[in-house]
């Protein structure tokens, strides 16, 4: 079983970067398919960005395709997202999942780090 908890969100002005981690507990971290969600206020949870365990192939949401960038470090257990050019839209607590080899969903959903772009 792996669980995970981000960290790293925060207010930041648009235009601004910050950079959210994932810290992933368990044996099998290396192992699964990453990926960073948002959820806005009112609205459904949606992808941002994956990445496979090899880190050799990332996907994104065309909304952050090209200010953002996802990566992980297998050897610490961590993924990460670099978020720049940041926009208001933007503002959405962030969660990572990683994606079940069995059934091809998303889960083991950490509590999620929030992000706050102003104006």
């Amino acid at each position: 079983q792996v669980q995970l908890v981000e960290s790293g969100g925060g207010l930041v002005q648009a235009g601004g970067s910050l950079r959210l981690s994932c810290a992933a507990s368990g044996r099998t971290f290396s192992a699964y398919l990453m990926g960073w969600f948002r959820q806005a206020p009112g609205k459904e949870r949606d992808f941002v960005a994956s990445i496979v365990w090899s880190g050799d192939s990332t996907v994104y949401a065309n909304a952050v395709k090209g200010r953002f960038t996802i990566s992980r470090d297998n050897a610490k257990k961590m993924a990460y997202l670099q978020m720049n050019s940041l926009k208001p839209e933007d503002t959405a607590v962030y969660y990572c999942a990683i994606r079940s080899p069995l059934t091809g969903t998303f889960g083991s959903w950490g509590p999620g780090t929030q992000v706050t772009v102003s104006s």
